[in-house]
C-alpha cells in the first residue's frame, strides 16, 4: 500500500462527497467558534475593566449628580454605568412628579432591571452558537463516520477477496470525520463553560451594584422626607 494514499490530505481529497461535506461543515463550525471565543473573551475582559473603573469612581465619594452629568448622553454606556445611568435618569424624572418614595424607587428598579436585561443579552451574545457547536459537532462527525463505514462495507461487497487495502481508506476517512467532530466540539465546550461562568459572575456584580444603588437612593429619599416633616 502506498504511504501517500494514506496521508490525511490525500484521504480528505479522495473522500466521498458526503464525508467531504461533513468535514467542511465541521471546519466552518470550528473556525466560527474560535472567532466567537476570541471576540467574547475580549469583550468580557473589556467589560470587567469598565466595571472596575466605574465602581472605583462611584465609591470615591463623588456626588451622584456630578457623576451622572459626566456620562455623555449621546454615547451608549455599558455595564454598571448603563445601569446607573438608567436608574438615575428615572430617579430625576420621577422626583418632580411625585412625593411617594415607593413609586420613585419602583420606577428606578424597573429601569435598572431593563438595563440589566440588556447587559445580559450583550454579555451572552453568540454563546448559544458555541453551545450548538459543542453539542452538535460530535454527532455530525459520527454521521461522517457511519457513512465511511458504510462505504467500506460496500467496497467489501464488490471484491471477491477482502483485504486491508480495500477498506483502509474508507475507515481512515471515517475516523478523520470523528476526529474533526471532536476537534470542533472540545474547544467549544471548554470555552462555552468558561465564558458563561465569567458572564454570570459579571452579571452578578451588576445585580449587586443595582441593589446597592437602590439602597442609596432609598436612604436619600428617607432623608428628604425626614427634612420635609421637620419643616
Amino acid at each position: 500500500m502506498n504511504d501517500n494514499t494514506m496521508s490525511i490530505p490525500h484521504l480528505i481529497m479522495n473522500a466521498s462527497t458526503v464525508v467531504q461535506l461533513v468535514m467542511l461543515l465541521l471546519l466552518v463550525g470550528s473556525i466560527l467558534s474560535w472567532v466567537v471565543i476570541f471576540q467574547r473573551s475580549i469583550a468580557l475582559r473589556r467589560a470587567k475593566q469598565e466595571y472596575n473603573h466605574f465602581e472605583e469612581a462611584f465609591w470615591s465619594g463623588v456626588d451622584l449628580n456630578e457623576l451622572y452629568r459626566e456620562i455623555p448622553v449621546d454615547d451608549p454606556r455599558h455595564g454598571a454605568e448603563h445601569i446607573f445611568q438608567s436608574g438615575f435618569r428615572e430617579f430625576n424624572r420621577l422626583m418632580p412628579k411625585t412625593r411617594d418614595a415607593g413609586t420613585i424607587l419602583e420606577g428606578v428598579q424597573r429601569s435598572m432591571r431593563v438595563a440589566w436585561s440588556r447587559e445580559e443579552d450583550r454579555l451572552t451574545q453568540h454563546l448559544v452558537f458555541l453551545a450548538t457547536v459543542a453539542s452538535a459537532s460530535p454527532y455530525i462527525g459520527l454521521f461522517g463516520t457511519v457513512w465511511g463505514i458504510m462505504g467500506s462495507f460496500q467496497a467489501l461487497s464488490l471484491t471477491q477477496q477482502a483485504t486491508l487495502a480495500t477498506v483502509a481508506p474508507w475507515i481512515a476517512e471515517a475516523l478523520i470525520a470523528t476526529a474533526m467532530g471532536l476537534f470542533a466540539a472540545i474547544p467549544a465546550v471548554i470555552f462555552y463553560n468558561r465564558l458563561s461562568n465569567a458572564s454570570s459572575r459579571l452579571l452578578g456584580k451588576y445585580e449587586d451594584f443595582a441593589e446597592e444603588f437602590h439602597a442609596i437612593l432609598h436612604r436619600n429619599l428617607q432623608g428628604r422626607d425626614g427634612k420635609q416633616s421637620e419643616s
